[in-house]
């Protein structure tokens, strides 16, 4: 007991046994702890947590996290880090956290894997190397590239079809053949489509009570922000708002699905007319306004409509709300960004002409294209990026002695204002375009129809009301496949699918 210090030595003379074996073990254990503080931490470094572990992801999920147990050495991390296929994207650190933000939406209907070996933890002090990382492989997948159309021959007339080019691309029925499809807009998580829809019995007898359904795709989204359970067999149909009293016309969707917007008409009162907001589990209540063309804004939160050629207004989706803002040059809204940054207008110009503007959210107005006279532009769609829009136009052909409408889909470029025509369409009054939402394709449709005073052949029609007797399905790739031995790239060309539809829709 020499070697003790003099109080203890003291107090291990009038202790007990019980304190003196207390007294040895504190010592032992201010033995290790010196050891533990003197040698440092030697845990294994390791990614403790992958947030898109065995996930699926869609366009809205632009970044994955990589949580580390330890402190690392982030160089090593960035230069080792591996994804297959490769995914261009930007890092950032917080702590022992890494963000991973893509710069484009994953591809759709592929599988990921995220690889990381060789990396290094951080020791502190000159010329000290850390301890290697365990080797680490997580696994996604992008959600299935899928789009649903409305069908024009036997089976498939006049209902909703979906073709998952993922999964077997053969179409499935998604409501049943009492019903005729007049639109549709998919739920952002894709799992189901809203659609109007008339009973056939009601259409042959020349009635038109069009209904609000939701039916299910089958798809699980599996998406990061809300992991969902088992999907729901495709084609279970559900009625959200009768016609008893009211016409439901034209319809939209929040972009987060959040709402429904529903023009009706009373059946008795034709000037009982306007929109009406329809909520999960609340009555559909008026807004009390009036106006023709509308849609609902990026925030979801906000309804623009059009109330004249030379008048958009927008207002909250609350019933009696004042009017938030009125866009006194434009006549429509054609569309917006994907982050709202930047919307879409169209002007309707005194000299017979049309102009498509950019406006963006600090007001400036950028006109992109002004089309010849008697021109039009039909529908304009941002890319992911929000730097590429996609519009379908139309000009007069002045060698006609009848009227005839060109169409053309064209990409505009928002950095340099270059206009790159796509595809030159056959003749054809409406055409129904879809751009994928990883930006890498184009739907588009190809409609034969005939005007019609009576449906006798209970066909589905156009939104313009003529018959349709039948229509292709096209999809366009906008990435060139093939490189020519000079470097450029080849001509986009469309590729004609094997069904037989119209209005195509690409699911989120």
């Amino acid at each position: 007991m020499t070697g003790l210090p003099l109080k203890l030595q003291r107090l291990a003379k009038k202790s007990q046994p019980l304190d003196r074996v207390a007294i040895a073990l504190m010592l032992v254990l201010s033995v290790l702890i010196g050891v533990v503080v003197l040698s440092g931490d030697r845990t294994t470094p390791r990614v403790r947590e992958f947030s898109w572990a065995n996930q699926q992801v869609g366009a809205e999920d632009r970044g994955f996290i990589l949580t580390f147990n330890r402190p690392m050495d982030r160089e090593s991390v960035e230069q080792n880090l591996r994804l297959d296929p490769p995914l261009p994207g930007k890092i950032s650190w917080a702590g022992k956290r890494m963000a991973y933000t893509l710069i484009d939406p994953v591809p759709y209907g592929t599988p990921f894997s995220v690889q990381l070996q060789g990396a290094r933890d951080k020791l502190y002090g000159e010329n000290r190397e850390g301890r290697l990382l365990e080797p680490f492989t997580g696994y996604f997948r992008s959600r299935d590239r899928a789009f649903a159309y409305i069908g024009v021959r036997g089976d498939e007339e006049g209902r909703l079809m979906l073709v998952n080019l993922s999964q077997d691309p053969r179409p499935v029925p998604l409501t049943p053949k009492d019903l005729v499809v007049l639109e549709f807009e998919p739920y952002p998580e894709g799992d189901r489509i809203l659609f109007s829809a008339v009973a056939r019995s009601d259409r042959t007898q020349g009635q038109f009570d069009p209904q609000l359904y939701a039916t299910t795709t089958g798809i699980n989204p599996e998406s990061t922000a809300d992991k969902s359970t088992s999907p729901q067999a495709p084609g279970q149909v559900e009625t959200l708002l009768e016609s008893e009293s009211y016409r439901n016309l034209k319809f939209d969707l929040a972009p987060d699905g959040s709402a429904i917007v529903v023009q009706r008409v009373h059946k008795t009162n034709p000037t009982d007319a306007g929109p009406w907001i329809l909520e999960p589990g609340r009555s559909p209540k008026p807004l009390q306004t009036e106006g023709g063309d509308f849609l609902i804004g990026p925030d979801s939160q906000s309804l623009i409509i059009a109330q004249g050629p030379d008048l958009t207004t927008i207002l909250p989706l609350e019933p009696e709300a004042e009017v938030l803002e009125y866009l006194p040059k434009f006549g429509q809204v054609l569309g917006f960004s994907s982050d709202g940054s930047a919307a879409a207008m169209l002007k309707f110009n005194s000299d017979g002409t049309r102009s498509l503007f950019l406006v963006d959210t600090q007001g400036t107005e950028t006109e992109l294209y002004r089309t010849p006279e008697f021109g039009n532009i039909l529908t304009a769609q941002f890319d992911p990026s929000g730097t590429i829009l996609y519009t379908l136009i139309t000009e007069l052909v002045e060698e006609s002695e009848e009227y005839i409408e060109q169409p053309y889909i064209v990409a505009i470029d928002l950095k340099t204002d270059d206009i790159v025509p796509l595809v030159i369409l056959p003749n054809q009054q409406e055409i129904n375009l879809s751009l994928s939402p990883d930006g890498l394709a184009l739907l588009f449709d190809q409609t034969v129809t005939r005007v019609m005073e009576e449906d006798v052949e209970n066909r589905p029609r156009t939104e313009g009301g003529d018959t349709v007797t039948t229509s292709r399905l096209w999809l366009l790739p906008l990435v060139a496949d093939d490189v020519a031995d000079d470097g450029t790239a080849s001509q986009l060309k469309p590729e004609e699918l094997p069904f037989l539809g119209f209005n195509p829709q690409w699911l989120p």
